[in-house]
């Protein structure tokens, strides 16, 4: 069996990820910041819940150890996003440290464990708005739609993805965009957003990669390389 964490998963593209790994036969660990919101999810979905605060240290280092006690992990899933609508110093911060230092402090406490599988992996939820290929191709949408800080921390989430595969080549780490999707973050009434369970196929696709899977890549539907 193989276990799964997920962070941020209580909604959006998270909770339809943990939805279709469940169907895949995964046992799923809702993270989530919200502790009754998490259980809820988890209860809705046949998962397990644990409260993590992605941005905070001690929740991080007690959800893993939680994890710890019933069992293993294999695959962890760094979902966990948010986007500010100003640009403030402080803004930027928050950003920056939930969608990219998060990746860090999530991934360092949960290595131990998953350096312990016979299959790890690691996938990294990133967008293409981080892209510069797709900043600068005008087929793309990412090429008319302003994210500052937002694009960059997801450019990060990128570069950290190829460092973090080679400096620890025994677990795979994949960065993947899962596409402008009908969620809370992506825009629930945009006319280009598709449906969450179709961006949600591609982060599932990589965390269900066997040994000889991929790592070090930046995938978006059906597998295709997105240019950094």
């Amino acid at each position: 069996m193989t276990t799964t964490l997920i962070t941020g998963a209580n909604r959006g593209l998270g909770k339809e990820t943990a939805r279709q790994l469940v169907a895949a036969g995964h046992t799923v660990w809702v993270g989530a910041r919200d502790e009754d919101r998490g259980r809820a999810t988890a209860d809705e979905l046949g998962a397990l819940s644990v409260q993590l605060d992605v941005t905070d240290d001690a929740s991080v280092a007690a959800a893993i150890e939680h994890i710890a006690a019933h069992g293993g992990l294999d695959v962890l899933v760094n979902n966990a996003g948010m986007a500010a609508p100003g640009l403030t110093g402080p803004e930027a911060l928050e950003v920056f440290d939930t969608n990219a230092v998060s990746i860090v402090r999530v991934t360092q406490a949960a290595l131990p464990l998953l350096r312990e599988s016979a299959n790890p992996v690691v996938v990294n939820v990133s967008s293409a708005l981080g892209s510069f290929t797709a900043n600068h191709d005008p087929a793309r949408p990412a090429s008319s739609y302003p994210a500052i800080v937002y694009g960059a921390s997801k450019a990060a989430v990128s570069m950290l993805t190829v460092q973090y595969a080679r400096a620890v080549p025994e677990v795979k780490f994949n960065a993947v965009e899962p596409g402008y999707s009908r969620t809370g973050l992506g825009g629930l009434s945009r006319p280009d957003a598709r449906p969450a369970e179709v961006g949600a196929r591609n982060i599932v696709r990589l965390a269900t990669i066997g040994t000889d899977g991929p790592t070090g890549t930046f995938e978006e539907d059906d597998g295709v390389q997105l240019g950094w």
